[in-house]
């Protein structure tokens, strides 16, 4: 089955201009450089997946004319990862008497429950809530057709999730990639790695090591996103190997799911 995935967002968590930066990347005129915070969306036989809801999801929402939504997957907690959820408001409407289908893993649940209590209590009286239901990923998700696999990244000290998708996954947010993840990223036409800037830090992936994935599980194509402002995005993509590009804002791919 024929999908299309839309990168809705590339950046990193502060979104790339930056608040109060003054760098070239920041005030570039190349529209590749201006990045939300990273989320994409998964279109297939009528039907629109997101990965992740960010704090940008209002503005991509309405760059990308998205009109319908039918489930979101989290990849983890973190802020750049989940504050869009209120925006879903409009779209679970249209879902109507049913209520849009949220997945996370279990102690991700129970942390979005806590966290937006006032979507997610049913005491809540004064309306105006995203109409959803949250489910935990206990193993792969069956949505509309599609398998979508959940598979373990490692955030820092965290394990959160990464999700293959047919013949497509999307990784962000790591510093590590275990072997048993790494085995079931062999065959990929299209492959997202976190890949925030060329110098190390604590908890996501650099340039350098993202290319050493790319070198051990060969995917057709690589794709690298969570890109800070380090990283002009043309200039960049003149250093990376056949195969291999920063993803930008608007992206779309097309690929067997």
């Amino acid at each position: 089955m024929q999908a299309t995935l839309t990168v809705l967002g590339s950046g990193t968590s502060m979104g790339v201009p930056t608040i109060g930066c003054d760098c070239a990347v920041c005030r570039s005129p190349d529209p590749r450089d201006r990045r939300t915070r990273p989320s994409v969306m998964i279109s297939y036989n009528g039907r629109h997946v997101m990965i992740d809801s960010t704090p940008d999801f209002r503005e991509q929402a309405l760059r990308e004319h998205i009109t319908q939504l039918d489930a979101v997957l989290y990849t983890h907690t973190h802020a750049d990862h989940i504050l869009g959820i209120d925006d879903l408001r409009p779209l679970t409407y249209r879902h109507k008497p049913a209520r849009m289908p949220l997945y996370a893993a279990p102690h991700a649940c129970e942390f979005l429950r806590k966290m937006f209590r006032y979507i997610f209590e049913a005491t809540y009286k004064f309306g105006g809530l995203p109409l959803v239901d949250l489910h935990p990923i206990e193993g792969p998700v069956e949505l509309f057709g599609a398998h979508f696999e959940p598979v373990t990244v490692i955030h820092g000290e965290t394990p959160i999730l990464g999700f293959r998708f047919g013949s497509a996954a999307y990784l962000t947010d790591h510093s590590s990639v275990p072997d048993e993840t790494l085995e079931k990223l062999r065959g990929l036409d299209i492959l997202f790695l976190d890949a925030l800037r060329y110098e190390p830090h604590p908890t996501h992936s650099t340039i350098g090591q993202s290319l050493k994935i790319v070198e051990t599980v060969k995917p057709k194509r690589a794709f690298f996103t969570h890109i800070c402002h380090d990283l002009p995005h043309e200039a960049t993509n003149r250093t990376l190997p056949e195969g291999v590009e920063l993803a930008f804002d608007g992206m779309k791919l097309e690929f067997e799911i």
